[in-house]
């Protein structure tokens, strides 16, 4: 069984009403290239490939002491704001803590003052900032991007594309450093014209995620001058997959009162589980080829998954892991398919994350144009798990039983799900399915 996910991530910036109308241009002959005299210009109609970045870019970090503690901070944020969305609804839920992390990462480098605090204390990150290094966190993340990305055995893609107003103007060191450090591309729109802004930025994100997101755009702010689009995909197969002719219809208890017919994936294998007592859940973990592992808890009764959601860590993770133990069960779990879309912004808001997206936003770095804020930030993931596979775009304390585990593990009701990777333990995305017969 081969597993993928698609996720986008899109982010809008405008400027305020007496901004709107500023305009400054570039000079004919320099379109093509960067300028080494000029700090700021705008984007031409061409895609930039920058090359030859500046040597004080190039920041060397020891991998294995800081990259490890990136993720696990970054877990915790994903954790966090998972808790967010939870909060608003009762259905599925399906987002990529990894994504947002790496472009709120990248605006690190546009903001400076509170509102640089603000992203850094939101995303966990405050501890490991380096007030003489401004490039460290920046360095960290690029380097952990390098390497889950660099696996042969799975395909993990992530990437960022900058569509920006013609005449707005960006500053050179931010464009510079985002693609040094987020491999971040700029293309040039012209969002006055928002039948053809969403036709182009929709066009990119249809190859971007293979056909996969066909449509993202709906509308823009009447005064966006940058919008940003950030996205993964991944696709993986199952060491050890399931049987097509084994799936049969079951019944799926969203909670006391309702129920629903699903077809139901089963397969009779050595899988490695653990009960967690104090939880009162059975969480189960499914390897794909290349170190990277889907994680499915499913807690003892239905609907109550609340308390499991309270308690998420990254500790708890780890204790799971480490106490997880390998017998032969037979195992159960439903065919899904979910497709979510979350207004980031106002969840981000709720960690902390302010400023960005008021007229108190410090965007500096980014541009020199006054009154430029964050109008948006919008998540969208896709998955699907069937038998060919998935094809998309105070726990600590917790006392573990391995071995009551039961010879069989039946999920059909609501449990919470995570793909991690695991030499990094990144947290690449997390769920919940509650009805799987809904996106």
């Amino acid at each position: 069984m081969k597993t993928g996910i698609c996720l986008l991530l899109l982010w809008e910036m405008c400027l305020g009403m007496n901004t709107s109308s500023v305009k400054t241009r570039m000079p004919e002959k320099n379109k093509e290239h960067f300028l080494s005299k000029k700090q700021t210009f705008s984007i031409s109609e061409e895609h930039f490939h920058h090359k030859n970045i500046p040597k004080p870019f190039e920041v060397q970090v020891p991998l294995e002491s800081t990259v490890y503690n990136v993720t696990e901070k970054s877990t915790n944020f994903g954790f966090n704001l998972y808790r967010k969305i939870a909060m608003q609804h009762d259905n599925n839920v399906l987002f990529s803590p990894l994504s947002l992390s790496f472009l709120m990462a990248a605006f690190m480098l546009g903001t400076k003052g509170e509102t640089n605090n603000q992203i850094v204390q939101g995303l966990n990150l405050h501890l490991l900032k380096d007030k003489e290094n401004p490039y460290h966190l920046p360095a960290l993340f690029k380097q952990l991007k390098e390497n889950i990305t660099a696996n042969e055995e799975f395909i993990l893609q992530q990437g960022s594309f900058a569509f920006i107003q013609k005449d707005f103007c960006l500053n050179e060191s931010f464009l510079n450093l985002s693609k040094e450090y987020f491999d971040m591309e700029f293309r040039s729109v012209d969002f006055n014209n928002s039948t053809q802004a969403k036709e182009v930025i929709n066009q990119n994100v249809n190859k971007m995620t293979k056909g996969k997101i066909q449509e993202l755009f709906e509308d823009f702010d009447t005064h966006a001058k940058l919008v940003l689009v950030d996205y993964v995909f991944f696709k993986g197969k199952w060491i050890h997959p399931f049987n097509a002719r084994l799936t049969e219809p079951e019944f799926f208890h969203i909670d006391k009162y309702r129920s629903v017919q699903v077809p139901m994936m089963f397969k009779s294998d050595k899988v490695a589980s653990t009960f967690d007592e104090n939880l009162r859940c059975t969480v189960v973990k499914l390897p794909y080829k290349g170190r990277v592992h889907l994680l499915i808890a499913v807690p003892e009764k239905e609907g109550d998954y609340v308390s499991l959601e309270d308690h998420l860590t990254a500790e708890l993770v780890e204790l799971w892991l480490r106490n997880m133990k390998t017998r032969k069960i037979d195992f159960f779990l439903p065919k899904f398919k979910l497709d979510q879309n979350y207004q980031m912004h106002k969840l981000l808001q709720t960690l902390g994350i302010k400023n960005l997206f008021t007229n108190q936003a410090d965007l500096s770095q980014l541009t020199d144009q006054m009154y430029a804020r964050v109008s948006q930030v919008i998540q969208r993931a896709v998955i699907e798990v069937d038998e060919r596979g998935t094809e998309a775009a105070a726990a600590s304390g917790s006392e573990m039983t391995a071995y009551s585990v039961p010879p069989t593990i039946r999920v059909n009701r609501p449990f919470l799900f995570m793909v991690f990777e695991e030499t990094f333990k990144t947290l690449i995305f997390m769920g919940r399915v509650v009805n799987p017969t809904e996106l």
